[in-house]
């Protein structure tokens, strides 16, 4: 069943378009890719979904009760997100925020919620850290835990493993992995193209050529033989 669907969507803004002809779906349970150039529109594309931007054409529907409260999102991470004051436990519970409805105060079960993802990422121990004081890792596993705390259904990720050291980023990498295999949706913009393929189910490749499809279709087609070959690597 799919998850959400995207038909001839056009992104950008009021005068420059950035990419148009996107159409798409992801199913429940998929574990898809974004990867291209910079400036393509992958995180344009990702603020689209979460509807902090409207599309400039195009279509994008949502099934399955995908309201975009239901949808945890990681951003990139910015200077300002590591400087965050904040206890570990209070940023993760800020992540049941949308289940809040009108109450203040968190229920019982969004505590319960928070301390379970946090048990689930390992970082129970870290509860009443200072979210600053991390390795990029560690907050990297704090931001993880608040976005499965909005959502058990969809996780948008934009460039979670960027800045991490190869260790941390194979961690992230399976950790991601395993919510996948838990029946969490996954999707994820990567500019680590051989890492990503790794993982994914499905590619969705935007910039100068277009693909959407399989991981194996991805490896045979133009797009994805010469970024495959070129090592992956293209910032």
């Amino acid at each position: 069943m799919d998850l959400l669907t995207c038909k001839n969507l056009k992104l950008g803004y009021e005068n420059i378009t950035l990419t148009e002809d996107l159409s798409f779906s992801v199913e429940k349970g998929d574990y898809l890719c974004i990867v291209g150039e910079n400036g393509a529109g992958k995180s344009t594309l990702m603020r689209t979904l979460l509807r902090l931007q409207k599309p400039l054409g195009g279509t994008i529907e949502y099934n399955d009760d995908l309201t975009a409260s239901k949808i945890g999102y990681l951003p990139q991470q910015t200077i300002v997100q590591k400087d965050f004051p904040a206890s570990v436990y209070e940023v993760v519970l800020s992540g049941c925020q949308n289940s809040l409805g009108l109450h203040l105060f968190y229920s019982k079960e969004a505590k319960k919620r928070a301390m379970d993802n946090m048990a689930r990422l390992g970082i129970s121990d870290l509860a009443k850290w200072c979210y600053r004081d991390l390795s990029g890792g560690q907050q990297q596993r704090v931001l993880l835990a608040r976005a499965l705390c909005a959502t058990e259904k969809l996780l948008l990720l934009d460039e979670p493993v960027a800045g991490l050291d190869p260790l941390v980023t194979n961690e992230m990498y399976e950790l991601i992995d395993k919510l996948n295999s838990e029946g969490i949706t996954v999707i994820m913009i990567s500019h680590d193209i051989a890492c990503s393929v790794k993982y994914a189910k499905h590619v969705l490749h935007i910039g100068n050529e277009f693909f959407f499809g399989t991981v194996e279709d991805y490896r045979k087609s133009p797009a994805g033989s010469k970024y495959l070959e070129g090592g992956g690597h293209h910032h």
